[in-house]
């Protein structure tokens, strides 16, 4: 997931880069979305990795 949205960000900034503000802001919106996406996803399976218990 944060491959998609590194993807997304160089997208944006080649598209910013020749003019196309349209598809640079986007493209931003959308890395902005799956980044903070996968902080929550990571930080939900830090949680409850260290939640289980070791098998006795």
């Amino acid at each position: 997931m944060l491959s998609w949205a590194v993807t997304f960000l160089i997208i944006a900034l080649i598209a910013a880069v020749f003019g196309f503000g349209g598809i640079a802001g986007a493209s931003v919106g959308i890395a902005k979305l799956l980044f903070f996406v996968f902080l929550v996803l990571f930080f939900i399976s830090l949680v409850f990795g260290g939640i289980r218990r070791p098998v006795v």
